[in-house]
């Protein structure tokens, strides 16, 4: 039998469905419509190996109706039209036993691919279930993503991932036959990145060749030959190559931010991914320490999403090198998390009478905008009032960078404001 163990134990019921219980659950969301047969078109957002392809077979499974499926690797428009015509013949227009069109790696289809499945889905010839890893609001267009409920996944905890292994060694029948001590996983786990899939593929080597088998950390460490300068764009590597790349810009070092640029570069890591990592550390990071990072990182983001590979690799370079290079300071992240901390602690706080618009007469009435200052009839178009509600007047949520750029600001609060900005 040439099937893999992960093909062999895919769950067919949602009582075999490991994980994801705020989905699949007893009180889930998704439970009642699958048992019910409601489906609405949808988008399964997870990392890889989550059962995002097994959850679209059971939903197809248990509300009985015809399942149709497309890689979005290795389909194009055409292949979507054919799936949809024979989907439309195996199922009534607006039943409900509209066939299920499943289409993996949604995010990898192009915009006339992703066009191509509009007219299906709104007129009820199929209900689309989409799989990605990406972020669905950047990656799938609007008008079909308003179509769609989005649906998130969760990565697989420890105990998600023993409980796996441990049905694996239960319900296989290959495995069943041999005798499998599982001593110690943490390896096991580490070198699966939380994938269940890989998991399952790199359990079933490790006990292929023997009858009785003792899993420990070393045995598997011993079994399994890494090559450490691979990059594994779907596994333990991918967090920690980015966390190097993110803190190696951090630090200033545009010599290990190139490396591993370039290790993921050849990885085959999706360019549009890197680049919005940039753009969350150009504001994160270096903020209005250099205001130009952000425009920069912006449009290396919208360049490399015309310009594809192989070139997008020296906008990126160039980006990555500028941003190590940058002055950086991260005063403005460190203020919203304060603030933010803030509304939580002291809740929907009123806005000052003076503050509030005043549209009607009985809001001018109630003094709704009285004693506010308008800042342009002052000199320097600036008049000290306080802003925040009463309860947390003079609350200090942002503090300048030590940068040059910010000890300006600094100067500039010190001036209008006397002691309420005095760091």
């Amino acid at each position: 039998m040439n099937e893999p163990l992960a093909e062999r134990i895919r769950p067919k019921t949602l009582e075999d469905y490991i994980s994801q219980q705020h989905l699949v659950g007893p009180k889930g969301v998704l439970t009642n419509l699958i048992k019910q047969g409601i489906i609405p078109s949808l988008i399964l957002w997870g990392p890889p190996g989550i059962g995002k392809t097994t959850l679209a077979n059971i939903i197809a499974t248990v509300s009985n109706r015809p399942f149709y499926t497309l890689s979005a690797i290795s389909s194009g428009v055409k292949d979507v039209r054919e799936v949809i015509e024979k989907a439309k013949k195996s199922g009534g227009l607006f039943t409900a036993k509209n066939p299920i069109l499943f289409i993996d790696e949604i995010h990898r289809f192009s915009k006339s691919q992703q066009d191509s499945l509009l007219g299906a889905v709104e007129k009820g010839w199929v209900t689309l279930i989409g799989a990605t890893t990406e972020n669905p609001s950047l990656e799938v267009i609007p008008a079909l993503l308003s179509r769609c409920q989005v649906y998130i996944l969760n990565s697989f905890d420890k105990n998600d991932l023993i409980a796996l292994l441990k049905r694996a060694i239960q319900k296989d029948d290959i495995l069943a036959t041999k005798k499998i001590k599982l001593t110690e996983t943490d390896a096991l786990l580490r070198v699966s990145g939380g994938d269940a899939r890989k998991l399952l593929n790199i359990f079933e080597l490790l006990v292929s060749a023997e009858e009785t088998v003792e899993i420990t950390n070393d045995y598997v460490l011993e079994k399994i030959q890494q090559n450490t300068a691979r990059y594994d764009k779907t596994g333990e590597q991918h967090y920690d190559i980015i966390s190097a790349f993110i803190k190696s810009i951090r630090g200033s070092d545009p010599n290990a931010a190139v490396y591993y640029l370039a290790r993921m570069i050849e990885g085959g890591e999706d360019v549009k991914f890197i680049a919005r990592r940039l753009l969350i550390l150009a504001s994160e990071d270096i903020g209005n320490a250099n205001p130009t990072a952000l425009i920069l990182a912006n449009n290396t983001f919208q360049a490399v999403a015309v310009i594809g590979n192989p070139e997008s690799r020296i906008i990126l370079s160039q980006c990555v090198v500028y941003l190590a290079n940058s002055a950086k300071s991260n005063a403005s992240y460190l203020a919203i998390n304060k603030a933010q901390s803030l509304v939580k602690t002291t809740g929907d706080l009123s806005v000052p009478l003076h503050l509030r618009n005043a549209p009607t007469k009985l809001m001018k009435d109630l003094d709704y905008g009285k004693s506010y200052k308008y800042s342009h009839d002052y000199p320097n178009n600036f008049t000290e009032q306080e802003f925040l509600p009463e309860e947390i007047a003079g609350t200090k949520l942002y503090e300048p960078g030590n940068n040059a750029r910010e000890n300006q600001f600094n100067e500039i609060l010190k001036k209008r404001w006397k002691n309420k900005y005095n760091y």
